[in-house]
């Protein structure tokens, strides 16, 4: 029965209660060491903090940086496309709601890997020489938009 349930014999210690007398055997500093921030209450340590050390963050070489002109754009293959009906509209509000990709504001980029076979009418931010003729290959077409 659930309500007779027990834990395994030896699985389940007490919690050790400190600073309760000499004979706990935590008594006086109660496992906190002797004088400084460590001890008191309410104090705690950040974790970038070495005592002196000079710390992680400091020793590792700093490399690479952030391009502020950078434009992350959101790929999309071809073989993708396959789940959208023939003769459809596909945009990036289409791509957002088929879930391959995130955001329909940011640039879309259609690549050429896999097979078309449906004809779509495709509106993306830039294409592939690969991917435009697949798709025109296919009977459908291509519109390049700004993002």
């Amino acid at each position: 029965m659930l309500d007779h349930m027990k834990p395994a014999p030896g699985s389940r210690r007490p919690r050790k209660r400190v600073g309760r007398g000499v004979g706990s055997g935590s008594a006086k500093t109660s496992g906190r060491g002797t004088k400084g921030a460590g001890a008191r209450a309410g104090r705690k340590h950040k974790p970038h903090r070495e005592g002196g050390q000079i710390p992680l963050i400091m020793r590792l070489p700093k490399r690479g940086f952030t391009n502020p002109m950078g434009v992350t754009t959101q790929v999309v293959n071809v073989k993708a496309l396959a789940r959208f009906k023939k003769g459809a509209e596909v945009d990036a509000a289409a791509l957002v709601e088929a879930g391959l990709i995130r955001s329909a504001t940011q640039p879309v980029k259609l690549l050429g890997d896999g097979a078309l076979e449906a004809a779509l009418k495709v509106r993306v931010t830039s294409v592939s020489s690969s991917a435009r003729a697949k798709i025109e290959a296919a009977g459908g077409s291509v519109e390049i938009v700004s993002a």
